[in-house]
């Protein structure tokens, strides 16, 4: 547009606004009447809400300017849905979902999933156990749009959703894995994607974290001991730090 003779354009002196993580969304897996996954005396919805206990007060603790909002912190059911409805409602930046696994006696180590394709029928099975916390709700085929957590059909078709903050995810979850394998010295069975219904709808990037398996003795030991649980807590806030750090372009000790 032209301007009158004399007269100087003046541009906005507003920065732009900087990218900040303010709310998280922490949800502990199963809980209630779902007790989820079990070893010899541990349970996966204990295990992973003392954990996520731990990782809540470490970022309130050090990072007083992000808001922490729990899906749950006492031993009541949410059901999926409703997981990724509080995540919307707070408008929050990122939801970490934190669980334990099962499967044989010799099988052990850390998993950290994103919204994705499964390559393999044991990422399949992964996510068509977690899903299948569906079947305790009421009316879950309305709720889940017919969703059939026991139909490989229904899990292919079901991973493309969240495309939109896949990028993000991966990041996060990446950094997570790093710090299980180097600081936490926990094995690995690295970064997988999968269908997981407590990532559906999520309006932003969203993980689910396996801490290990509750059906190999020594990991059951370790995840359902204090110190274990501090360990792994402190793995997934130093990742979450990185994260942060990362996406607003500072650099925090």
């Amino acid at each position: 547009m032209a301007l009158a003779p004399g007269v100087v354009a003046h541009t906005s002196t507003v920065p732009p606004q900087k990218y900040r993580i303010r709310t998280v969304v922490l949800d502990a897996g199963h809980g209630g009447k779902d007790r989820g996954c079990a070893g010899t005396s541990a349970r996966e919805a204990q295990v992973a809400l003392k954990t996520v206990l731990e990782l809540g007060r470490l970022i309130e603790q050090n990072m007083p300017d992000v808001k922490v909002v729990y899906t749950r912190k006492t031993d009541v059911f949410v059901e999926l849905a409703d997981r990724a409805g509080i995540a919307n409602k707070h408008n929050a930046d990122l939801f970490i979902s934190v669980h334990c696994n099962s499967g044989p006696s010799v099988a052990y180590g850390t998993e950290v999933w994103t919204m994705g394709p499964h390559k393999t029928d044991a990422n399949l099975a992964v996510a068509k156990r977690e899903n299948a916390v569906i079947l305790q709700e009421d009316d879950y085929k309305e709720r889940y749009n017919g969703f059939d957590p026991r139909s490989p059909q229904s899990h292919i078709l079901f991973s493309l959703f969240q495309s939109a903050y896949m990028v993000n995810s991966i990041r996060f979850a990446q950094h997570i894995d790093a710090e299980f394998k180097t600081r936490v010295q926990r094995h690995s069975r690295g970064v997988k994607q999968a269908g997981f219904l407590v990532l559906w709808k999520t309006a932003m990037p969203s993980v689910l974290i396996e801490l290990g398996f509750l059906t190999n003795r020594n990991e059951e030991q370790y995840l359902n001991d204090k110190s274990g649980q501090s360990y792994m807590a402190s793995g997934i806030y130093r990742a979450f730090r990185t994260y942060r750090d990362e996406l607003e372009g500072t650099s925090e000790g």
